[in-house]
């Protein structure tokens, strides 16, 4: 499964960054103003309830170990270590989608029983866990999940689950400095215009104006 295939096939819509603006010192006052710590600093632009909220949810544990180790081997097989970037829990996605499962409810009981239905799968395959299970097995069971329409009717829980994992893999990844650059994604960058091209300018008829 190509990782840049994946991200065209789910689309990457936008990238947010935090933009910090130090406070300028005004000429008359004498008061020295604090440098930034480095939490105030990850925290700017955000209410104290957001703040909180975040505190609470990162002190909670919802997937127990085993969960997360299968979401870890997941993760990886949906975005492996390549040479351009490393894997997906190299860039901590299994913590992202520890939080966001958290963060968004909705996401627990798909995300549990999922696991759960890959495990009972696998149990009565290979008579192990998919955790347990070989990198041949694993993969053996990711291409009987990941590709729906050729998947058969009977796989439909596992079809969603994979879809789901898919999703939040992608979107963990892709919303981190590792993804960013992964991509190619520059931003913008200061440049220098040189003027109408000259095959646009041809094109209107407009070769010999000066602008």
């Amino acid at each position: 499964m190509n990782r840049r295939d994946s991200l065209k096939a789910l689309g990457l819509t936008a990238i947010s960054t935090s933009v910090i603006i130090d406070a300028c010192k005004q000429p008359e006052s004498k008061t020295e103003v604090a440098p930034a710590t480095d939490e105030k600093a990850s925290e700017a632009g955000r209410e104290q309830w957001e703040i909180d909220r975040d505190k609470n949810l990162n002190s909670e544990t919802f997937f127990t170990k085993h969960e997360m180790a299968t979401i870890t081997i997941l993760a990886d097989i949906i975005i492996p270590k390549d040479d351009v970037s490393g894997s997906a829990s190299d860039a901590k996605v299994p913590e992202f989608i520890e939080f966001i499962v958290k963060d968004i409810p909705e996401h627990k009981v798909p995300m549990r029983g999922g696991l759960k239905w890959l495990d009972i799968y696998c149990f009565n395959k290979f008579q192990k866990s998919f955790a347990e299970a070989t990198e041949k097995e694993r993969i053996s069971v990711v291409d009987e999940i990941a590709y729906p329409k050729k998947a058969r009717p009977e796989m439909l829980p596992g079809v969603k689950f994979f879809n789901r994992m898919r999703d939040l893999t992608a979107s963990g990844f892709y919303t981190t400095e590792m993804g960013v650059k992964d991509i190619g994604y520059v931003g913008n960058s200061p440049n220098q215009w040189a003027g109408v091209p000259d095959d646009v300018l041809k094109q209107y008829g407009m070769q010999n104006v000066k602008i």
